[in-house]
C-alpha cells in the first residue's frame, strides 16, 4: 500500500491494524485516506456504501470495511542509478526515450 500523507510504500506482512502507523511518517495506516474504498467524489467520499461515515479520514478508525489501498508510490526510483525520481513529468518522458 501507500502512505496517503507521504506517498511512500508501506510493505504490509500481516493485516492492518487499527493502532499501525507509517515507518516513514508515523501517519495513520488504519484511515480513510488509506482504504480502497477511499472516493472524494462519492458521498461520505467512501464507494462502499454500508460502510459508517468517518469525519477525520486522516486518523485511525474502527471501519469493518477497511482494505489497504492499490494505488503506486508516488516516489519511483531510476533503474540505471538508483537514485529516486520526484519529477514526475521526467519519469513520464523516460518512457518514450530510445536506448
Amino acid at each position: 500500500m501507500v502512505c496517503h500523507n507521504c506517498s511512500r510504500e508501506v510493505k504490509l506482512v500481516a493485516k492492518v491494524a487499527r493502532t499501525d502507523e507509517c515507518p516513514h511518517c508515523d501517519a495513520d495506516l488504519h484511515c480513510c485516506k488509506n482504504c480502497r474504498f477511499f472516493d472524494p467524489g462519492k458521498n461520505n467520499q467512501c464507494s462502499e456504501t454500508s460502510a459508517e461515515y468517518v469525519r477525520d479520514k486522516t486518523r485511525a478508525n474502527f471501519c469493518d470495511y477497511f482494505e489497504p489501498n492499490k494505488r503506486l508510490p508516488l516516489n519511483t526510483r531510476d533503474s540505471s542509478t538508483g537514485a529516486a525520481k520526484t519529477d514526475v513529468r521526467s519519469a513520464f518522458d523516460d518512457l518514450f526515450k530510445k536506448k
